[in-house]
């Protein structure tokens, strides 16, 4: 029993050591805590010595803004029939009444101040259809670019493609033979092809340059071209709030003075109607297409 308290004894000694080394090293740290506080407005070289570790990072590296980002800007074509008009008021409520009224008597002027007749329309709404999921596939082109942020010069789109293709062409310019250059549709950009791989990644890195336009110099962004096939598409029926589909206009009046009679007629507000933002007609025999983008409100 008495070795066996003198075991019990050293190791009560032992642990005592350790737990005021440990203390002992804490005070140290929290000093040196202290000091570093008060000298962080000052440079204090830090000669740290950390491991080696090998990092690869994956994925594309571009400007914040364009991260993550796919806009999406409706463009609907919707066909019209001879004998129907297709008018957007500035109010929804206008509309909705329009549509709850169903069908219309407008006064039609037929030429001689006392000469009035009276036809019958109906209101429809409009529908379209919208895209509600849209997967796509993009492939990244190993020798093409995309040049946007172009001047806004008083030349025409050839001539500005010729210039551009002559800069490009030149290996001085970071270029190399073109093997096609074109506008892309409603987008003010251009996509630069070359014959041989290697160039357009090379253009790509650099980001920006300096083109040579005429007498001067201006600064294009230069982008990666991808370009994607659809995978699959769902669509779903949308209602257009301000827009009203009016049909059996009998074709009595010419284009335009019937346009201006449907207008005077709906803008009447002890008839239901509101302001008017735009309205086409399409007279009975003809055929006609809207085109219908994003509302800006």
């Amino acid at each position: 029993s008495q070795e066996l308290c003198a075991a019990l004894e050293q190791d009560h000694e032992k642990l005592q050591m350790a737990k005021e080394a440990v203390e002992q090293k804490t005070q140290k740290l929290r000093e040196e805590g202290e000091l570093l506080c008060k000298n962080s407005k000052e440079e204090i070289p830090l000669n740290i010595a950390l491991p080696e570790r090998s990092m690869v990072f994956k994925g594309l590296v571009t400007s914040k803004e364009d991260t993550n980002k796919l806009v999406l800007i409706p463009k609907i074509h919707y066909p019209l029939l001879g004998g129907s008009a297709l008018i957007t008021f500035e109010k929804t409520e206008v509309a909705q009444r329009i549509l709850e009224m169903k069908e219309h008597v407008v006064e039609l002027s037929c030429g001689e101040e006392l000469d009035w007749c009276r036809v019958r329309v109906r209101a429809m709404p409009v529908d379209l259809l919208m895209p509600s999921a849209l997967e796509m596939g993009l492939t990244l082109s190993s020798r093409s670019v995309l040049v946007s942020g172009l001047p806004s010069l008083s030349i025409p789109e050839e001539a500005l493609l010729d210039k551009l293709e002559l800069f490009f062409s030149k290996t001085k310019n970071g270029g190399g033979e073109v093997e096609s250059i074109e506008f892309l549709d409603d987008s003010g950009r251009v996509m630069v092809t070359f014959a041989e791989d290697g160039v357009a990644e090379q253009l790509i890195e650099r980001g920006h340059i300096q083109v040579l336009l005429g007498k001067g110099k201006y600064e294009v962004k230069i982008s990666p071209c991808m370009s994607g096939d659809i995978t699959n598409l769902q669509l779903q029926s949308s209602r257009c709030p301000r827009t009203v589909l009016l049909t059996g206009i009998p074709d009595v009046l010419d284009e335009e003075s019937m346009r201006d009679a449907l207008e005077i007629h709906f803008q009447k507000g002890s008839l239901g109607g509101g302001e008017v933002d735009t309205l086409d007609y399409v007279p009975a025999g003809q055929v006609g297409v809207a085109v219908f983008t994003e509302d800006a409100d």
